[in-house]
């Protein structure tokens, strides 16, 4: 079990990363030490909490405590439905007690003290405490892993889930394939001199802007996709790039890499195919859309998100 004063070095550690939503997971996960007995072992322990996934990706909970509880024993979990042949292990708390991940396919709503809700709009509210959180996007994203990744991609077999959902193993060809997790570059992108560039995706709400971002192709660098996918989206070339947090992001499994680009082109023309709009933004206009004061309505990402962290990194002075 990892050592408490490690975990106390982690949590005390100012990275811009651990702010993001579903980065507060604090779970010992124990990866190279599973075995086939794992997931039966953390099953039978006294207190294992189970997470339970409803139809349509959405997430059960208890009401009517003083805070959601969104873990349940291995007995009102059975009761409920859930199937426990999907089960993965996401880790360990300090004191030992073991957490997992299970769908509940048949649950059905509504039931008294009990409701469910999608994993974003339960980040978006704060619903839980950051380990929580970053516990259900462990499970989101590996629960939606299994789920598409029940054939082998060689041969067709028929894949099981083994080291209590560590792994997948072909019963065919005996292939193993581990967890997917997709690398995307978000960035803001900056002039030098005062201003950055956001845009609107088509299916954003109206008067909400965000950071440009792109998904890290076969054979790229990190620097090399701010760059490629900046010049693609708005049209602009980018000279220095630099790293500044990261975010897990399991909708369905990627891992969001914010990094700050600094423009050395100032013509912005934006892919409308990708984008409705793109415009640089001064840093007053910026400071303003975060204190939700824009004279027009304007509005940014809440804080769960690491581009809302990106945009304040620039609205703050500190790019």
């Amino acid at each position: 079990m990892k050592d408490d004063n490690q975990r106390a070095a982690i949590a005390d550690l100012a990275e811009v990363s651990a702010r993001t939503g579903f980065a507060g997971n604090t779970l010992w996960r124990d990866g190279e030490r599973r075995t086939d007995d794992s997931l039966a072992e953390a099953l039978g322990h006294d207190r294992a909490r189970i997470f339970l996934a409803t139809p349509g990706g959405r997430w059960l909970y208890r009401t009517g405590g003083p805070a959601l509880d969104v873990g349940f024993a291995r007995a009102d979990a059975e009761a409920l439905g859930a199937d426990l042949s999907t089960c993965i292990l996401l880790g360990f708390e300090p004191d030992g007690r073991p957490v997992l991940a299970a769908s509940a396919p048949t649950v059905t709503l509504p039931i008294e003290g009990l409701e469910d809700n999608d994993l974003r709009s339960l980040a978006l509210h704060a619903s839980f405490d950051p380990d929580t959180e970053g516990q259900l996007g462990q499970a989101a994203h590996l629960l939606g892993w299994h789920a598409r990744n029940g054939f082998c991609a060689r041969c067709g077999g028929e894949t099981r889930s083994e080291a209590a959902g560590y792994r997948r193993r072909c019963t065919r060809c005996d292939d193993v394939v581990f967890p997917r997790t997709d690398p995307v570059t978000i960035m803001l992108v900056h002039d030098g001199n005062g201003r950055c560039v956001l845009g609107r995706q088509p299916h954003f709400p109206e008067n909400f802007w965000s950071c440009l971002a792109g998904f890290v192709e076969a054979g790229e660098t990190v620097e090399a996709a701010v760059r490629r996918e900046t010049l693609e989206e708005s049209g602009l070339a980018v000279a220095s790039v630099r790293y500044l947090a990261s975010q897990p992001w399991p909708f369905p499994g990627s891992l969001m890499i914010g990094c700050i680009a600094r423009a050395n082109t100032f013509e912005i023309d934006f892919d409308s195919d990708e984008l409705e709009a793109c415009r640089w933004f001064d840093r007053a206009e910026v400071q303003a859309m975060l204190a939700g004061a824009h004279p027009d309505g304007l509005a940014l990402p809440r804080r769960f998100a690491i581009a809302h962290h990106l945009i304040k990194a620039f609205a703050d002075g500190e790019v």
